[in-house]
Formats: C-alpha cells, structure tokens, sequence
C-alpha cells in the first residue's frame, strides 16, 4: 500500500535509500546534503532499517569505506555534495573500477572559491568521465523513484557499475513537494536482494582488488567499463518500463520529452529547470511559438543517438547549461554538439580510443589507423564514430 508525505528532495532520498534495504550507509556531513544521512540515521536508530551506519571522518573515507562494504555483496549508499565530492573524487574512481554496484545521491551545489552552498551543476559534472551511470531529477517524487530504479539497473550482471542520482541544491533538497512512496512488498518483489556474485570479498576464499596490471592487459578493462555502460542504454530504457507497470509513474528513461512532437524550436536541459521549462513552453505556445523540452535524465550514458534524432525534425536549439569547462564550454552543449557533428554533412571522424595503460603505439599501428579511416571515407561513412583499437578478444570473451 502506497503513501503519500510531504517531503524535501533529501528525505525523499532516504526514503529511497530506506525503500532500497540498503545494508550499510557511510555518512559524512556537508550543506546541502546532511539531512539525507540525518534522515537515514534516524530510520536505523528507530530500527526502521536493517542496516549498519558508517560516521566516518571524511568524504574519501565515506567512499572507501562504501566500496569495501559493496565489495563483500551487500546493498551500499552514501551522499555528498560540492567540495565533498571533489574530495571524495579519487575513491569514486576506484568504485566503478571495480565494477560495484553502489548508489551515490550528489546534491549539486557551486564549487570554491569564492564560497557557495548554491546550486549548479559543475560538481556533478565533473564525474562524467568516471565511469558511473548519471542521472539528474526533475522532482522529489523522480529523486526517490531513481533511487530504486538505480540499484536494480547497477546491480544488473551486464552492467555492473555504480550510479549517481543528482538533485538540485535547495530547489530540491530543501523545497517540499507531495511525494507518493510506495509499499515496501511492490518494491521489494522489484528490487529483491543483491544478486551473489563470483568476485565479492570472502576471507574464505581471498581474492585481490586493484592489483597492478600491465601494459598488455590494461586496456581490456577499460573498455569492459564502457561495454557494462553500453548494455546500461537498455536496461535504463527496460526498468524505466517496468517501474511504470508497476507504479504508474513515468519520469521517461534516458530522456524525458515534452511536446517535442511538433517542436521547431527544442529546449535541452537536465535537472529541476526542466520543469520551468515546461511551464515557459506553455506560454510560449501560446504566444504562436512550437516549442518543446528534451530533459536529459541521463548525461552518462549519454543519449547521443536520441538527442541526434529529436535536433535533426527542428529549426533551432536552445540548451541551459547549469555547468561550464573553462576552455571548452557548456559540458552539456559540448556532448549535444559531438552527438549532431557529422549527422547532416561534415568530415567523416574516427575516435580511436588507443595506448591506454601504456601500450605502445608504433608506426605501424598509426598506418593501420589511417588504412582503416581511409577504407570507410571510401565507402561513404559519416559522421563521428568511437573506435577501441587492438583490442585482444582473447582476453574479452
């Protein structure tokens, strides 16, 4: 039986987290996000929750000591925000590395210097290339349901990566909205108990994590990473699906369109603006303008292939970036970009992914490169394709 509460965006991640069974939480406090694990705290004291809480000393510490918990195969969460999260940047590495299946809630919050404990999206940005599935809310009632929806597509054997669901600092964290949560029984025949796997830590049959791996072996791994990201483009469409059978809730799957049937004019935008920009549509609609919104729920994976159809039936786009690369741009107008490059003419792209690890690239490798570019220019390929090069099949299959 499902209830209805008034809750911020922080709670309504407790309550997912609480929703989730969960086992073991690592909290360390920053503004805006200390009332997740606040909230947390109280579920476990007040034996709501089956769990062990963590007060660790520091962001790094809290990672850490979330993937040792999820490294022996049992449910893990933490939250951060900000400065946090930067500190916390070198075990978020590690995480996905070893291909654990944890959730992160990151409250999105400016970075220092100066000081701000206001909201945009640079910190969370800054994680895109970690290897971690991302994923932004609109509103509370997205933040819990994403909480769920993020275990169950992590801990999937074709994926097996962590997940990150982002939230708006204050616009969500600390706004209040009616947020419907559902039956512990609905959710847990959805999400039932992690699934056992062969490299989980056991003292009775001691295995290594991250040991030093050669030239010849390195870059296997980093392209199973990204293999395990391209199986979760299916699986986020799948449990989005299923979720909404189940719930009658649908917040969209990699994307989240709004009259963008007719639109000629398309607003890109991830995050709780995304609802203002909808408000702003229907205005403008009735001023005579065809506008529509292409909220991004996922930046990673990216939804190349979609963005690229939904821009090529408009006249213009309008992307509202809440995060900036100094030298380079929006971060979110950059991956538009890269997604349309090439779809309705320019140079034909080859993105060879190459000598990760310290494997060499000679001569002959650079010739073979070239050949290969040349023989799909001649047989009329376009636009920008992502290449691994050499990869030993060998070890991969």
């Amino acid at each position: 039986m499902s209830t209805i509460k008034i809750l911020t965006g922080n709670y309504a991640v407790a309550w997912g987290v609480k929703l989730s069974r969960v086992k073991v939480i690592a909290a360390y406090p920053i503004t805006p996000q200390t009332t997740i694990v606040e909230k947390i705290a109280e579920f476990v004291e007040n034996g709501e929750m089956d769990a062990k809480y963590l007060m660790v000393e520091s962001e790094h510490s809290a990672m850490a000591a979330t993937i040792g918990a999820s490294a022996t195969g049992v449910r893990a969460f933490t939250a951060t925000s900000s400065q946090g999260l930067l500190y916390m940047h070198e075990m978020v590495w590690w995480a996905s590395a070893a291909r654990l299946p944890i959730v992160m809630a990151v409250v999105m919050r400016a970075l220092a210097p100066p000081w701000s404990i206001w909201n945009e999206h640079t910190d969370l940005m800054d994680q895109r290339d970690t290897g971690w599935l991302i994923t932004l809310a609109e509103n509370n009632q997205e933040v819990l349901d994403s909480i769920i929806m993020s275990y169950r597509i992590s801990e999937h054997e074709d994926v097996l990566l962590p997940s990150i669901v982002g939230l708006d600092a204050f616009i969500l964290s600390h706004t209040l909205e009616p947020v419907e949560i559902p039956g512990q029984d609905l959710i847990d025949e959805f999400l039932p108990p992690r699934p056992p796997k062969p490299f989980t830590l056991n003292p009775e049959n001691p295995i290594t994590h991250g040991g030093i791996v050669t030239p010849e072996y390195y870059m296997e791994f980093r392209y199973l990473i990204e293999k395990g990201m391209e199986n979760a483009r299916r699986l986020i469409v799948e449990v989005a699906k299923e979720y909404k059978n189940i719930t009658g809730r649908w917040h969209g799957d990699l994307v989240d369109e709004y009259k963008c049937s007719d639109a000629k004019i398309l607003i890109i935008v991830a995050g709780a603006t995304a609802g203002t920009c909808k408000e702003a549509v229907d205005v403008l609609r009735e001023k005579g303008f065809n506008v529509g919104v292409l909220r991004l729920r996922y930046i990673r994976p990216f939804p190349s292939s979609i963005v690229r159809e939904r821009v090529s039936s408009v006249k213009s786009v309008v992307i509202i970036d809440r995060s900036y690369s100094f030298g380079g741009g929006g971060i979110i107008g950059a991956d538009v970009a890269s997604s349309i490059y090439g779809s309705n003419g320019g140079p034909l792209i080859h993105d060879y992914i190459a000598g990760l690890g310290g494997r060499d690239i000679g001569v002959r490798e650079v010739e073979r490169i070239v050949e290969e570019t040349v023989r799909a220019m001649e047989s009329g390929e376009k636009g920008i394709k992502t290449l691994w090069f050499d990869l030993k099949r060998e070890v991969l299959e």
